[in-house]
């Protein structure tokens, strides 16, 4: 298990039964990075990688 494991588990166990729009999460990392911009890089990547899952091109 990687340590972020740890992050992702609780987010599932605590709000997995809720539904969230896409413009809801975009602004949670908005909020993210403008209170740690050290992480803005990977939050940018984690961004473009969830915008992009459907791509064929990416195959």
């Amino acid at each position: 298990m990687y340590f972020t494991d740890r992050g992702i588990e609780e987010l599932e166990s605590r709000r997995g039964d809720e539904e969230v729009t896409f413009e809801w999460l975009a602004e949670r990392l908005r909020e993210f990075v403008d209170l740690n911009p050290d992480f803005e890089v990977p939050v940018e990547r984690l961004a473009t990688w969830l915008a992009r899952l459907d791509d064929e091109d990416d195959e």
